[in-house]
């Protein structure tokens, strides 16, 4: 695997072209948005530095085999000619997920079955699904087989700090990509007035002060036979955190939620720069210092309550906006369409329908009010 190879940053549908400005941000080589994330061609480096550095991607794939098989005889032929022990270290438990489509070979149980030998035949131990197992995963599509490792392990959302989540949570991957859609880059204070569990003043607060996401994580690529722990090492090492003089507010009516946060902050290491208060959106003051961005993900009434029950909880927003926050930009996660016109902002026409929770939200946002 020395020679560069093609690697896969899974992204949220309609959010690949902002994953794709991220990664060329942190110095990945020629990232190019593609259906359902980003392809780029690099070497392990790039993997390790997408893994450590990147908020917005859900997972890391790094593409060891492609070929064409017709027929499962040809499947297996190729399969077993895969340099396998190049990447895998003898006895490593994998976990193996197979899918066809539109293929001859349309039996994804009979591909497993065919690749689960040639992984049993170079590894000696057969595929399973054991808790600390690497995922490996194969796709049979219109005939071409492309088999990739997962190289993160656990999503990448899972930072490791937010411990503590309240009813329908933001993922941290999401929060960031949503953050990035709304212009903030780190230099600007950001308040969310329905902070829930603290996503995102944590996550504004890590990026202001370029705290790398994966910093205190293991992952799944620290198994694999070309792993460098020195250049990891070294990595890492490069990615420490700068000073800032922002700061980054959240606030909820819910005590609960409040307290949340704040364990969050700390475990993130970013108590000092993120503050939490209870407070309800009557009560909204606008911070000291310089105007920033307002971001929030309130309640849709899907899930959490009816809809119309929630339209004067988005029009006290907007009326605290606009009596408060002048020169500041305002941006409402929101499923329900009704309920963003409710706070009466000027909003822009909203970005794309974005997979959330089992629901499509968009993000709507305003200029400098």
């Amino acid at each position: 695997m020395a020679d560069p190879f093609e690697i896969f940053l899974a992204a949220p549908p309609g959010l690949e072209t902002l994953l794709a400005e991220e990664a060329a941000s942190v110095g990945l080589p020629s990232p190019r948005p593609v259906p359902g994330g980003v392809v780029l061609t690099g070497g392990w480096p790039d993997v390790w530095r997408a893994n450590l550095r990147l908020r917005g991607a859900s997972r890391v794939l790094a593409r060891i085999a492609s070929f064409r098989a017709l027929h499962l005889a040809q499947l297996d032929k190729r399969a077993h000619k895969v340099p396998w022990t190049e990447t895998l270290h003898p006895g490593t438990a994998v976990r193996l997920d197979v899918t066809t489509r539109a293929s001859r070979i349309y039996h994804a149980g009979a591909a497993r079955e065919r690749i689960g030998q040639a992984l049993t035949d170079a590894l000696g131990v057969p595929p399973g699904d054991a808790p600390d197992a690497i995922t490996l995963k194969v796709r049979i599509d219109d005939d071409l087989c492309t088999i990739s490792l997962d190289t993160s392990g656990e999503p990448l959302h899972r930072r490791g700090h937010k411990q503590e989540v309240n009813a329908a949570p933001l993922r941290e991957s999401l929060a960031a990509l949503f953050l990035r859609a709304a212009g903030f880059a780190g230099t600007e204070p950001v308040l969310d007035p329905m902070c829930g569990s603290g996503t995102f003043p944590i996550e504004a607060a890590e990026i202001a002060a370029g705290l790398a996401p994966g910093r205190t994580r293991s992952f799944a690529f620290e198994r694999l036979v070309p792993f460098d722990p020195v250049a990891w090492a070294a990595l890492k090492a490069g990615a420490g955190a700068r000073a800032t003089p922002l700061r980054f507010h959240g606030s909820d009516r819910d005590a609960g939620a409040v307290a949340m946060s704040r364990a969050n902050a700390a475990r993130a290491g970013v108590s000092d720069l993120a503050s939490f208060a209870q407070t309800p959106i009557s009560a909204l003051a606008r911070p000291e210092g310089p105007a920033g961005l307002v971001i929030t993900n309130p309640p849709y009434g899907t899930r959490l309550g009816d809809a119309k029950e929630l339209r004067p909880l988005y029009a006290a927003l907007g009326e605290a906006m606009r009596a408060r926050f002048r020169g500041w930009r305002v941006a409402v996660l929101t499923a329900d369409p009704a309920l963003a016109q409710a706070t009466g902002l000027p909003f822009a026409p909203p970005g794309p329908f974005v997979p959330h929770g089992g629901l499509k939200v968009r993000l709507w946002q305003t200029g400098r009010l």
